[in-house]
């Protein structure tokens, strides 16, 4: 194996796109919050603490679910041996250690966001994650804090309070999603996940459940956040529909689905931010 294709399974044991989408969340939160112009560099080192911290995330999840990935996604590095299982762990720790020395840098409140955060991360799959919904509750979790830790960065949480809850709603129908598609490998490896607990079908069913209550919400930040403007609707509008159909989507092909969600979601995570800047043209 040689260094180029090891540096690019490191790479990928990141999983870039996601990184990428979960540092857009802190600097939304700081946004809503107002601190973007104020506090540049709060705002940068909550993200960047983001990025690594996800990254970390990633890369220790594919240490531990290295057997399970064998059957999922053999394609992953681990698996088709482009990184070796101490390799990644090392990685996973050394991105742990850069986050936390730019997370110390925060306010106490984003610290002690971060520092949940941090440990629910490495604790994620070896005790939460094959326990039915439990784990996947945790990931929701973890991705709408990402809101409230960009907000608290910048001193006030409160905007972003409504962010996070709709965020979660969404994350977990997704992971709920995702785990319908891992049926198989989840199954040999003993874990007891949603789909594998009460089924597929009604798995899906409580996915689509839980997203029919974030559309049905999705207004509120415009409603009740008056720094919203009326392009929030606009926006949210149709990642709303993709994300519909992606549920629907997800009962005939859970890997089709849970993407298109994906994509539903960052369409989301943009009316955030159209919504938030056509309120306050003076920031541009």
């Amino acid at each position: 194996m040689t260094a180029g294709e090891t540096g690019r399974g490191l790479l990928e044991l990141t999983r870039p796109v996601n990184v990428i989408a979960a540092s857009v969340l802190p600097f939304i939160g700081a946004f809503v919050a107002g601190g973007v112009v104020d506090q540049p560099v709060r705002v940068a080192t909550a993200v960047a603490a983001t990025a690594l911290a996800v990254g970390a995330g990633n890369a220790i999840n594919d240490y531990f679910d290295r057997e399970i990935d064998r059957i999922n996604q053999p394609d992953r590095p681990i698996p088709r041996g482009a990184v070796s299982p101490r390799g990644a762990l090392a990685f996973s720790l050394v991105c742990f250690g850069a986050a936390v020395a730019l997370a110390v840098t925060l306010p106490p409140a984003a610290l002690a966001i971060a520092g949940i955060n941090l440990v629910a991360l490495v604790a994620y799959t070896e005790v939460f994650k094959g326990l039915p919904g439990v784990g996947n509750a945790l990931v929701a979790y973890l991705v709408g804090s990402s809101f409230l830790f960009g907000a608290a960065a910048v001193g006030d949480m409160a905007p972003a309070a409504v962010l996070f809850l709709l965020s979660a709603i969404t994350t977990l129908t997704r992971e709920i999603i995702k785990d319908v598609e891992d049926v198989e490998g989840d199954r040999e490896e003993g874990l007891n996940t949603l789909p594998i607990a009460i089924g597929e079908r009604r798995a899906l069913y409580v996915a689509t459940g839980l997203l029919a209550i974030g559309a049905a919400a999705s207004p509120l930040p415009y409603v009740l956040l008056e720094d919203f403007g009326v392009a929030y609707l606009v926006v949210v509008g149709p990642a709303v529909a993709v994300m519909c159909y992606a549920a629907y989507e997800s009962f005939s092909n859970p890997t089709a689905g849970q993407g298109h969600l994906k994509y539903g979601m960052f369409l989301a995570a943009l009316a955030f931010i159209v919504g938030r800047a056509a309120a306050m043209p003076a920031v541009f």
